[in-house]
Order: structure tokens, then sequence, then C-alpha cells
């Protein structure tokens, strides 16, 4: 069983969850001190037993044999909702393979309620984790993310960090996507809760010049649509008119290029009827 919990505020458990760790037999968490203070918060004393990154592959095969035995386990991390960012999935997937049955109790998440306070478009959008602690890997990242928009993504970008790296990551995703907009949500649903909203170079700015406490999430507007120049257009139907149709490859130009149709046709039916006009005696 995999069972949200709050992500700052206790109250915000429900009664589904408090319920499954009560009768669980033993109760798995990245940290049995985080954790007992929630269940203790309730009267709740299950056995508990950490698993995290470090110990999570020696442990599955002992805890599967504990299922298939019809023992009760539910699995929970520090704060929100088990897998996302945290420990969790080879055993999920050892389960799944091992035809052992899988259920989860939903609840908190921050990665969700950072995204619908940002004021940014909450649809489509991608959740990344965390991004790379080193700054070479974590700018080669946003690179093959920043690559992934050109060829036509277009979403949200959601991330989870910490707060000694806040400033430098906000650097370097404004060095890779411009100033473009977005907001860092911090603390949410505890006392000092803040939603900073701006553009990537402000932000990153604030923040060196006032290092965050606390957890954080980072949410960034999704790519704006690029503007295509005539000469990029004329390639790009030139190409498609080589192996396909008229009526195929404006719409295909049209498609990746985010133009109106009518309009690519038209300039396609140009150039179509430019190469096949004889030249003049």
């Amino acid at each position: 069983m995999l069972v949200s919990t709050p992500i700052g505020n206790l109250g915000d458990i429900t009664r589904r969850a408090l319920a499954a760790l009560g009768a669980a037999d033993l109760v798995l968490c990245e940290d049995t001190r985080v954790t007992s203070k929630l269940l203790a918060a309730y009267g709740l004393r299950p056995r508990l037993a950490a698993l995290h990154d470090h110990n999570e592959a020696a442990e599955t095969p002992r805890l599967l044999a504990m299922l298939q035995g019809g023992r009760r386990l539910a699995l929970v991390a520090d704060a929100g909702t088990p897998l996302l960012a945290d420990p969790g999935y080879r055993l999920v997937r050892a389960a799944i393979a091992a035809g052992l049955p899988v259920s989860g109790l939903p609840g908190a998440n921050a990665g969700v309620l950072a995204l619908v306070l940002s004021g940014l478009p909450p649809l489509p959008c991608l959740f990344l984790g965390f991004p790379p602690p080193r700054q070479a890997a974590r700018r080669a990242a946003f690179a093959t993310l920043r690559a992934a928009e050109r060829a036509g993504l277009a979403a949200s970008l959601v991330w989870h960090e910490a707060p000694h790296r806040l400033a430098a990551t906000l650097a370097d995703l404004a060095a890779a996507f411009g100033d473009r907009p977005a907001a860092v949500a911090r603390e949410l649903t505890k006392r000092f809760e803040e939603v900073r909203r701006d553009g990537l170079a402000a932000l990153a700015a604030h923040f060196a010049a006032s290092p965050a406490r606390g957890e954080i999430t980072l949410v960034v507007g999704p790519a704006p649509r690029e503007t295509e120049s005539a000469e990029d257009l004329d390639e790009r139907l030139r190409a498609a008119l080589a192996s396909h149709s008229l009526r195929d490859a404006a719409a295909l130009v049209s498609a990746a290029a985010g133009l109106p149709r009518k309009l690519v046709y038209a300039r396609a039916l140009a150039l179509e009827s430019a190469v096949r006009k004889p030249e003049p005696a």
C-alpha cells in the first residue's frame, strides 16, 4: 500500500491513510524519525523500518517474502506522495512482477500544489524531480530539455530543489531558457509558506541576495512559440515537398512551425508553382 502523507501541515493526512498506517504490520519510510513524529501525532505506533536508496535493492527480496506471506506493508515518503522523487520504485516494480497487489491512497503533493499556485499554465506539465546537484550536469540536463522544446515540447516544468542550490539553479535556468516567467514555492502548507512569482533572472537575483530556507518547488512556464523566418519556412517546405504531396507537406510544416495551415499551404503552392514555371526563352 502506497500511502501519501502531508507535505507540511499534519492536518492534511486523510482518514484512510491513518487507518492504513494503523493496520500495517510494517511501515516503510525514508527516515523513521520523520514518520514517527507523524504517527505519534495521531497516537499510532506501528512497527517502522527504513527504506531508502542505499538499502532498497537489498531489502526488496525480504519485503516481497513478507507480502507473499500475507503481511500488510505500507510505504510512505517523508512528505507527500511516495515514489515521486522518493524511494520505493524498485520495490513496487518487484511486487508487480511477482503478481502481488499494489494499491495506493492519494494525498498531498508539493509539485501539483506549487503548479496550481504558480499562476502558470497547469497543463500540460512535466515533473522532473530534482535537478542534478553538480552544475555541469545540471546545465547539460537543461540544455537537453531546451533542445526538446525546440523540437516541439511545450509544457510548464516543475522541479524540487534544495535551498542551498536554489540561486545557482535559477541562474542556470535563466541561462538555458531565457528570462521566462517562473515561480518559487517555499514551505507549502507550513507557517512560512511563500510563493514568489517573477522572471527567472529576477528570482535568481532575489535568492542570491536572500538565501531561501525550507522545502522548495520550482515552476517554469512553457516555451514561447518561436517565430519562423520566411527563409526557414521556405527551407522546411522545400524539404517536405521533396517527399510529400503539396497538401501533406503543408500540414506537416504548419504543425511543426505552429503556423496557420492556410498560410503555409499558400506559401507551399507558390514555391511549387515557381519550380514548375518554365524558364523564359
